[in-house]
């Protein structure tokens, strides 16, 4: 701000706030995973063999649901249990971190549960292992949004509009 002699003020104080990641968007990845992860199976079967799921996906997938579960306990405790104050680009990174990985997670969990549902019924060989794989995969991907989600709920912090 300046005034009529064209000096700067003193700089404004940054307003607004963030809000929770919404169920709406989660969804929508989710679906999205979904319908790719069902497409997966028949593009694939036309145009030479469709990917096989090893237990790698759901245990790289269960690494990252640690990795963000200590994170959140972590947090969590810092701030609400010890009422720490978080460094701000700490506390950015951490909420950045949390919303990306709920997304992701949200639309892995959608794309191994398509391309498990895809090969349900379906009397091919690997067929059944493919299916279970993708479904364990799909709990991982959904173990990540959860995750992520407590990560962010850890991260925020109580509104001071109440006080004078």
């Amino acid at each position: 701000m300046s005034d009529p002699l064209g000096t700067p003020g003193p700089p404004e104080e940054p307003g607004g706030s963030l809000r929770p990641t919404s169920p709406a968007a989660l969804t929508a990845w989710a679906v999205v995973g979904l319908v790719g992860g069902w497409l997966v199976h028949p593009v694939a079967d036309r145009w030479g063999t469709p990917p096989l799921v090893t237990w790698a996906q759901p245990l790289a997938l269960l690494l990252v649901v640690a990795i963000l579960g200590a994170t959140a306990w972590i947090t969590f405790r810092q701030v609400h249990v010890r009422r720490e104050r978080l460094d701000p680009q700490q506390a950015v990174n951490r909420l950045v971190l949390a919303r990306a990985c709920a997304y992701v997670g949200a639309l892995a969990a959608g794309g191994y549960l398509g391309y498990a549902v895809s090969w349900l019924g379906v009397p091919a060989e690997l067929a059944e292992q493919r299916a279970w794989r993708s479904a364990a995969a799909a709990l991982a991907g959904a173990g990540v949004a959860v995750t992520a989600l407590l990560l962010e709920r850890a991260c925020r912090v109580r509104s001071d509009d109440a006080a004078p």
